[in-house]
């Protein structure tokens, strides 16, 4: 079965409309971390809905209930269940994109407004906030269904819609949605597998398919001491100093060379394989690319695959910052009387929330009874999650291969990620079915930075790509 060349000739002669779509979609500041602009995320839910029935899509909004934000109570903006097509002959494909955004400011550097699509022709690239997370994915789906319905062509496979608009501030209410809607009769019955377009590619060359993510556990750790801030001339020498006792624990989380100095987590992570050392070795990928990424010659090594598994398949602690304590411009002498440090772990397999919470807390207080210190001590796991890996041996895998080798003409790299989407374990465990991780956008796109981009390149190729997938799926699954 192969893809009829109408599809690819309909998405070359709309790359206008389709730009067009994600400049519309790009508008409306859809930022779900900030309640001034709940109406927005709601209005993108609306957006979509319209986009999606005017193409014959059977739509289900569903109210996920309400949520407490910047002190107030309000809705949360609803998840968008779709389905289009039910015959048991062909495979079902689960699809999932989100609508919400990150913030974004003109203000915070960005050099085009952020919600205003700026297509920049010299580079081929399309500035804005949510062009490449998540919107540009997302449209890609509803360009590729538009070009079937207009060609009159059937659709390969049966096809499910899951959107939500909360993945940007912790994806509230939808696990418990999915959970609830697997079973007999319900939405999710009968999915075969799931396609997630909601990562990148390592670099801005190669494209990529993604089997795994890391999982998460944020810690937040509290000194406090002192009735209220003190002055330093008069207290200095003098009491127990919250700032100095948590400098000194946090110097103790992991050394400059990312060792991790927390007994008992190197034997939690799963035994690495020749083969899933074979796959390091072998992705495009170079020093050069992670210190372009970062901006400066930084790299903990020198060794490419070293690098990469670090970032892929090892975990690692990062401190984040210091709440309570002095930050603002001009020399302020003061002691604070409670100062809380935050980090997080980036968790491996076969590493989870549970079982590494005990090591990191237990750690934690025996080297804080180290420094004698009358201080009090609290250690809070703010959110976790866990890591996911899949089979990328599997039949959904080798159809999205060949479907990028259709449209690029490359073999792709397999990767995996060191951030983390947990609704992907979500529907990996609810559903019980193969998850794919299937990226548009480029690694230089700046997700969640200012100066988010989309390069028209990989919006419109990409759109091929998901196309392509889907007949790929029809051609290579077994019946």
């Amino acid at each position: 079965m192969s893809v009829p060349n109408q599809f690819y000739e309909y998405v070359e002669q709309h790359k206008t409309d389709f730009i067009d779509r994600l400049a519309k979609a790009v508008a409306i500041p859809s930022v779900s971390g900030d309640a001034s602009y709940r109406e927005h995320v709601f209005e993108m839910s609306r957006f979509i809905v319209k986009e999606l029935e005017a193409l014959g899509v059977k739509v289900r909004t569903v109210d996920l209930g309400k949520q407490v934000l910047d002190g107030q109570e309000i809705q949360l903006p609803p998840a968008i269940l779709g389905s289009i097509g039910e015959d048991p002959k062909k495979k079902t494909i689960q699809l999932y994109a989100h609508y919400d955004v990150q913030p974004a400011l003109l203000s915070d550097g960005w050099e085009h407004e952020p919600f205003k699509l700026t297509h920049d022709e010299k580079t081929g690239r399309l500035y804005g906030r949510g062009s490449s997370d998540d919107k540009g994915p997302l449209l890609g789906w509803i360009n590729v269904l538009e070009a079937h319905v207009k060609l009159g062509l059937e659709l390969p496979v049966n096809l499910r819609f899951c959107f939500e608009g909360m993945e940007e501030s912790g994806s509230e209410g939808l696990d418990e949605l999915i959970q609830s809607e697997v079973g007999p009769g319900k939405f999710f019955e009968g999915v075969d597998c799931v396609c997630i377009s909601d990562n990148y590619w390592l670099n801005d060359r190669t494209p990529c398919l993604t089997y795994g993510l890391r999982g998460i556990s944020y810690y937040k750790v509290t000194i406090s001491g002192p009735a209220r801030d003190l002055h330093s001339g008069v207290f200095g020498n003098t009491v127990h100093e919250p700032m100095t006792d948590l400098i000194l624990l946090m110097s103790r989380l992991v050394k400059p060379n990312g060792e991790i100095l927390i007994p008992g987590l190197d034997h939690l992570v799963a035994p690495l394989t020749d083969e899933e050392k074979q796959r390091y070795d072998v992705l495009d990928y170079s020093i050069s690319d992670i210190e372009q990424s970062a901006g400066a010659p930084v790299a903990l090594s020198e060794d490419k695959s070293a690098v990469l598994m670090g970032r892929m398949r090892y975990p690692s602690l990062s401190l984040h910052g210091i709440e309570g304590a002095f930050s603002a411009p001009g020399a302020k002498t003061v002691i604070p009387a409670k100062v809380s440090g935050k980090f997080s772990i980036r968790l491996v397999p076969n590493m989870t929330p549970d079982n590494v919470d005990p090591l990191v807390i237990t750690y934690l207080k025996a080297e804080f009874a180290k420094l004698n210190s009358k201080n009090k001590l609290e250690v809070e796991n703010l959110h976790g999650g866990k890591p996911w890996v899949a089979d990328p041996n599997h039949w959904n895998y080798v159809a999205a291969k060949k479907a990028t080798e259709a449209v690029y003409k490359k073999t792709p790299d397999l990767t995996r990620e060191g951030g983390s989407i947990p609704v992907t374990l979500t529907f990996a465990e609810a559903l019980g079915v193969n998850v794919l991780l299937l990226p548009m956008g480029r690694g230089d796109d700046g997700a969640h930075s200012t100066n988010e981009k989309l390069d028209v390149s990989n919006y419109i190729e990409g759109t091929k790509l998901l196309g392509t997938y889907l007949w790929e799926v029809a051609a290579t699954a077994p019946k």
